[in-house]
């Protein structure tokens, strides 16, 4: 079963177009990773998926059901969680504040307790009391990451999480990706660390100009390398 399938996906901001006709698919249970350049759509993609786009057409399945009509709280009520990259949270309420704050939107999952996110997150035990202008980078990007864990969705998608941590952070973030997946969580991972991505990913999808011009399994990683090289620069 899929959990995300998208068909013929066309977005705007404004005027701009800025994905083509766009198809791809999110196996239940797996990481799916977008590769492309910085410009190249991937963000729109996820955008596209919550409804933060004013114009969007064509068709996004989510659990089996049309979500292209649907507001943005009405998408996150169908168990979808959105880690922006610019992080988002509450810079005047301490960690525990944050964690508190969001409301559980799965109809059919509960979400973490703070306990469980801090015994993912222990930094952010250590941290509980200082407000989010306090927290350093990788602080600031667990919280963000911890807090749709707090909502029960069990589809996460997740915007340059590691982008601009230091080597020990991105490792904890690699590790908390492994252990969700185990838990049975499905990930979009939109990712420029391919270093990161690859030992962690089921299946990519490499956008240019808001298009997929490549789609291919991990286990097809080595002989596509010649390919990422001359589209990414890897």
């Amino acid at each position: 079963m899929n959990m995300l399938e998208i068909h013929q996906l066309n977005s705007w901001y404004g005027e701009s177009h800025i994905l083509h006709n766009l198809d791809l698919s999110v196996p239940q249970g797996q990481v799916v990773t977008l590769l492309g350049r910085n410009g190249a759509g991937r963000t729109t993609i996820l955008r596209s998926i919550m409804g933060l786009l004013e114009k969007r057409k064509g068709s996004i399945l989510i659990r089996g059901i049309e979500a292209i009509r649907m507001p943005t709280y009405r998408i996150a009520h169908l168990g979808v969680g959105y880690c922006p990259e610019e992080r988002a949270i509450f810079s005047s309420l301490s960690t525990r504040e944050n964690l508190l704050l969001p409301p559980v939107v799965s109809k059919t999952e509960s979400g973490m307790s703070v306990e469980e996110i801090y015994a993912m997150f222990p930094n952010l035990k250590e941290r509980e009391a200082s407000q989010g202008t306090r927290l350093s980078g990788g602080e600031q990007q667990m919280l963000s990451l911890a807090r749709i864990l707090r909502t029960g969705a069990k589809f996460l998608l997740l915007d340059e999480i590691s982008e601009g941590l230091a080597p020990v952070i991105v490792q904890t973030l690699a590790k908390t990706i492994r252990t969700l997946k185990e838990k049975g969580y499905t990930i979009l991972l939109v990712e420029q660390n391919f270093r990161f991505a690859a030992p962690l990913t089921d299946y990519f999808y490499v956008v240019e100009h808001g298009q997929v011009v490549e789609a291919f399994a991990a286990g097809e990683l080595a002989k596509k390398m010649p390919v990422l090289t001359a589209l990414l620069g890897v």
